[in-house]
């Protein structure tokens, strides 16, 4: 007897272990899994460069894992999977769920589609914890507010064990097939750039748990603490891995149990809900992306520069700590969460540029570039988010440099034109005598930038609006 043809749509699960819907499929029949590039439907929130990097890396592999039987599609994903229903007689499809508004949009009218056809398309969680409708305040409503949500949630039940990896049965190309190869979705960037990403990276699903027992063997020892240290190797790297779904969380919390409990265990795990509640704002709130779920910045004065944003991005403010953190950007594809929050800061409080141009930035520049958290992240920043850092708290890059960088070693790494200033002017170089410059081989305005903004003075000015925009 002829087993039934199923469809597994890979999306932000590129994996074959505890992948739910990828289990199912196989347990229901052959299984024809399938990648779609759904720009169309995306519109304002495509890939950006450094993601599609990614994605490029991450398909190839897990197309090597499925013996080379992946297949991909490039378009409106509602007619792609309409179309290959009708050409290989599919009666059922398989999918895990993504969170992202326009995906939820689209899923929906996918399913409703297929149901007038005959088809039973099938959902899973395969990315989350815990699904965002499935945690509540007693009443009913959703939490605003991280540290009750994260009370709940550690309140509820753990999460089952990870599924391990189906056996294969998955359908090889046919004349039938228009599927693409690979390189015709056309991820690859086609500047230089990527070529630095390369080194810095292992994407796909080996590459995932490398990354994370390297984390726990290496890291995870004095996270709670270390991980505001940008020089060190306290910090996981496991956001992209989990964006793309190359691993789950639930695999990584389950990793977690084979390492003795303390407080630096327990505060990775919070950063896992940390990352789950960035999904449930986006869930309840859809428009975390682009509106401020704080009313009152809406009246904000913004006070568009495009030369400054173009300095900061570029990593030119003159203020050392920040162009570290923008070049580490440009150069990996990632930033120190530490710096993320210092460069964000800087635009926001001290350039007064609209919080949206940053987050356009990250997501363009970003491996990890996830909309969920970035917007989340952003909004917490810029003091308009639900559980956002209050406005009047501005922090100072010199400040933080010297307390969190304090020999150089990571804003010398991506700053290698300050590498011979000492210590004590290091993030401060306009303060350094013309002796000491020289020394160093500095000329500033040069070779290095005066300060885009005086710190002390732009805060202040930051403050008034903020104080104004407020009590409208």
């Amino acid at each position: 007897m002829t087993k039934q043809l199923n469809i597994h749509w890979f999306r932000q699960d590129l994996r074959l272990a505890d992948n739910p819907a990828l289990n199912e499929a196989v347990k229901s029949g052959k299984v024809l899994p399938i990648y779609i590039l759904d720009d169309q439907n995306a519109k304002d929130f495509k890939l950006g460069s450094a993601s599609r990097w990614w994605l490029h890396q991450s398909l190839s592999k897990l197309n090597e894992s499925l013996c080379g039987t992946l297949r991909f599609y490039k378009g409106d994903a509602k007619t792609i999977v309409k179309e290959l229903c009708s050409r290989f007689n599919i009666t059922d499809v398989y999918w895990n769920r993504c969170y992202e508004p326009w995906r939820i949009a689209r899923d929906k009218e996918i399913k409703s589609q297929l149901l007038t056809m005959g088809v039973t398309a099938t959902s899973f969680d395969g990315a989350l914890l815990f699904e965002p409708w499935s945690v509540t305040k007693k009443d009913g409503t959703p939490y605003k507010i991280f540290t009750p949500y994260y009370r709940k949630i550690c309140s509820m039940i753990h999460p089952a064990d990870p599924i391990v990896p189906p056996s294969p049965s998955y359908v090889a190309p046919t004349s039938k097939d228009n599927s693409l190869h690979l390189r015709e979705l056309q991820l690859m960037p086609d500047i230089p750039w990527c070529d630095s990403l390369t080194p810095c990276w292992q994407p796909g699903e080996q590459g995932a748990h490398t990354a994370t027992q390297k984390f726990l063997t290496n890291g995870l020892q004095g996270y709670k603490t270390g991980r505001d240290y940008p020089a060190n190797h306290h910090v996981s790297r496991l956001s992209p891995h989990l964006h793309f779904g190359e691993i789950s969380p639930i695999q990584v919390l389950s990793q977690t149990s084979m390492v003795s409990g303390d407080g630096n265990l327990e505060h990775f795990k919070r950063e896992l809900v940390w990352r789950e509640f960035s999904y449930y704002l986006l869930f309840h709130w859809p428009k975390l992306p682009s509106k401020n779920l704080n009313k009152s910045f809406d009246h904000f004065p913004w006070q568009p520069n495009s030369q400054w944003l173009k300095r900061w991005q570029h990593g030119l403010t003159g203020h050392p700590f920040v162009d570290a953190g923008m070049r580490e950007l440009w150069q990996t594809g990632f930033m120190h969460n530490r710096v993320r929050m210092i460069a964000a800061s800087f635009l926001v409080k001290n350039l007064l540029q609209d919080w949206r141009h940053g987050a356009a930035w990250f997501w363009d520049c970003l491996v990890d570039a996830d909309l969920a958290s970035n917007s989340a992240s952003w909004q917490w920043v810029a003091g308009c988010g639900t559980d956002a850092a209050p406005y009047f708290r501005v922090f100072n890059p010199t400040i933080q440099g010297e307390k969190f960088d304090a020999t150089g070693q990571y804003t010398r790494r991506f700053l290698p034109e300050l590498k011979h200033l000492p210590n004590q002017y290091l993030f401060k170089p306009w303060q350094a005598p013309k002796e000491v410059l020289k020394k160093a081989g500095i000329e500033l305005d040069l070779n290095y930038p005066l300060p885009i903004v005086d710190l002390k003075e732009s805060r202040q000015i930051a403050l008034d609006a903020f104080k104004l925009s407020l009590t409208r």
